[in-house]
């Protein structure tokens, strides 16, 4: 995912073992296609969060701001304390963006969680239990832009085992 602004923005790089993938994610229009960059972004800066065993890493609070910061970094810390991390890929698709204003749009897709695995913390043993209907995430999110270009992500809600994503 390009940025087009000047933001100085966190680099964030997954350990090989894990990967997001993001499909069609691009409409063809500049400004949808930034915001769903910065959404997709937020996703994996969250995924990061949760590998790197803290809530407090740069892309976080760099593409997080407000209630959803909070969120997220207790969505990270609820992974800590059950001693859990993850492998594999996240599938992210059928996103839809709406653009509110020059400052505001709407974000929601699908996650498929069906090939990545939780992985204890300490021993690295990896659950291979084959998912259910819950490894499938409806997102709602809402990003505001900052002055720097960047389209933070502001308000979200997640549905597990939504029917608008099982396939």
């Amino acid at each position: 995912m390009s940025a087009s602004d000047n933001a100085d923005r966190p680099d964030i790089t997954l350990p090989g073992d894990v990967k997001d993938e993001f499909e069609g994610w691009k409409t063809g229009d500049a400004t949808k296609d930034a915001v769903l960059a910065d959404a997709g972004r937020a996703q994996t800066a969250t995924n990061d969060a949760v590998l790197k065993g803290t809530p407090d890493t740069p892309g976080l609070a760099f593409y997080y701001k407000g209630k959803a910061l909070t969120s997220s970094a207790k969505w990270v810390q609820k992974w800590l304390d059950t001693g859990i991390t993850y492998t594999g890929t996240t599938r992210y698709y059928r996103p839809k963006v709406e653009i509110f204003d020059s400052k505001s749009a709407g974000v929601s897709y699908c996650a498929d969680e069906t090939k990545a695995y939780n992985k204890d913390r300490k021993t690295k043993k990896v659950d291979r239990t084959p998912a259910g209907n819950d490894a499938y995430v409806l997102y709602n999110t809402r990003l505001e832009k900052t002055a720097q270009g960047v389209w933070q992500t502001s308000d979200g809600t997640s549905v597990r085992g939504s029917k608008t994503c099982v396939r």
